[in-house]
């Protein structure tokens, strides 16, 4: 047997002692089983997908948290402690993305004498080190070119004065306090307002509680079933982490953070949620392959020699787009990826309003978590979208993709620096998710 197969067997032996044994067989669709995703992520991607975004290119994220709710009265942003986020100074932020903000990802971009920051950016978009001239008028057309109807998020404006740097190793993702009606009203607004479902399906205000008759999603077409799907993948991704980094004791002024196992079961246990657990653990698996088949399509932009992830230390770009080169290899070697040819696939012209139906939906969510009253959750959750909005944005753009020149920039396909890192950002969530998962069958175990 190949090692692929040894592993996958070792592991299910491992899982089927454990707890969270019901969590097991082929996703629906499509044609990949759970313990084969188990292998993948927890031998192969999470520790590279780990070590990528702990490079300075990744780990550093422009964001503005200070912009208001658009749907309701702002609720007034968190007052616990844990909710802070604490700003990078750009004293400290590496020069290369300091002066690249505005979309620009190599050396020359951030090299043109005589020109601002903004007329840069005006004049040249994301530039490699040997521009000719006909290279600087393309680059200066795709600068100008609005592309929004490719964008599935609602896109922060990275020139804005409440723009800030965040150091996201030193802004972990956990639990922070916030809930209660405030943190409800998010994702109630998101499931009954933005969601894709029949009217007769009911889901409670408090996301916790099981909902009733969700089994009739089967009834839906694919594309708005896998819009659901994602949605619920990405909200159970957001729990787990909650769940395994869980403010367990406050100290003395050193705060223990650690697996809250019955957090964890009142969220996913059949048991404890009437059956919705496994279902929603399942959807974290088909928005892992999602995201997984976009690293996969995506491969052919980074591949290309000018590309490069610039931070102005040659060595340390170097060894990032050398790493992140062999994640995108790992991914095109996973053998059963989501087909997403099979959606939009009908009359054109159905297809076609469908899709934008999609986008807009998916849009809306995203304006959806400038709503949510904690920072450091409002940090996490605009990222994790975006990096979901990016891969949808991939997906939808697979000619483009193909026909990438190799040696210039294309006005029909571009990702900014922001959309980069919070593609492999939040995808590198998914990835920590499914490896948090194994810890919790083996804490499950140990406590039966």
């Amino acid at each position: 047997k190949t090692r692929q197969e040894v592993l996958r067997i070792i592991i299910i032996l491992i899982y089927s002692g454990r707890g969270l044994s019901f969590l097991t067989g082929v996703l629906d669709d499509c044609f990949c089983d759970i313990e084969s995703i188990d292998v993948f992520n927890n031998f192969k991607i999470y520790p590279s997908i780990k070590k990528l975004t702990e490079r300075d290119y990744f780990r550093y994220y422009r964001v503005n948290l200070k912009r208001p709710c658009p749907f309701w009265p702002d609720d007034g942003h968190c007052s616990i402690r844990d909710c802070h986020v604490e700003p990078c100074p750009e004293s400290k932020i590496p020069v290369g993305i300091k002066s690249g903000n505005y979309n620009k990802y190599s050396q020359a971009a951030n090299s043109v004498s005589g020109l601002s920051d903004c007329e840069q950016a005006k004049e040249l978009g994301a530039i490699n080190s040997t521009l000719s001239n006909q290279s600087k008028e393309a680059f200066a057309d795709w600068a100008r070119h609005d592309d929004a109807q490719d964008h599935f998020c609602e896109l922060d404006d990275e020139t804005s004065p409440d723009a800030e740097y965040v150091d996201l190793l030193l802004n972990p993702e956990r639990y922070t306090g916030y809930k209660g009606p405030s943190a409800w009203r998010v994702w109630n607004s998101i499931y009954e307002e933005n969601c894709f479902k029949p009217r007769s399906v009911y889901r409670p205000l408090n996301p916790l509680a099981p909902s009733r008759g969700e089994s009739r999603f089967v009834c839906l077409c694919l594309e708005k079933r896998v819009f659901y799907r994602l949605i619920s993948g990405l909200h159970s991704s957001i729990n787990i982490h909650l769940c395994a980094e869980y403010l367990l004791d406050e100290g003395w002024g050193k705060p223990v953070w650690g697996p809250n196992i019955q957090e964890f079961r009142q969220r996913f246990d059949p048991a404890e949620t009437k059956g919705e657990g496994t279902r929603r653990l399942k959807n974290l698996y088909f928005l892992y392959l999602i995201e997984l088949r976009a690293l996969s399509k995506v491969a052919p932009y980074f591949e290309r020699a000018f590309v490069n992830l610039y931070t102005g230390n040659a060595q340390e770009d170097g060894a990032t787009k050398e790493l992140l080169l062999q994640v995108f290899n790992e991914t095109k070697a996973f053998p059963m990826h989501f087909d997403e040819k099979s959606m939009f696939a009908g009359n054109k012209m159905e297809a076609k309003t469908l899709k934008e139906e999609f986008r807009l939906h998916f849009k809306n969510i995203s304006r959806i978590m400038d709503c949510v009253g904690c920072s450091k959750c409002r940090l996490w959750g605009k990222l994790q979208t975006q990096g979901l909005g990016t891969a949808l944005k991939i997906l939808f753009s697979e000619k483009e993709i193909k026909n990438l020149p190799e040696h210039s920039p294309s006005k029909g396909f571009q990702l900014t620096r922001q959309e980069i890192v919070a593609l492999l950002n939040g995808f590198g969530r998914l990835s920590t998710s499914i490896h948090q998962l194994h810890s919790f069958r083996s804490l499950l175990k140990q406590k039966r």
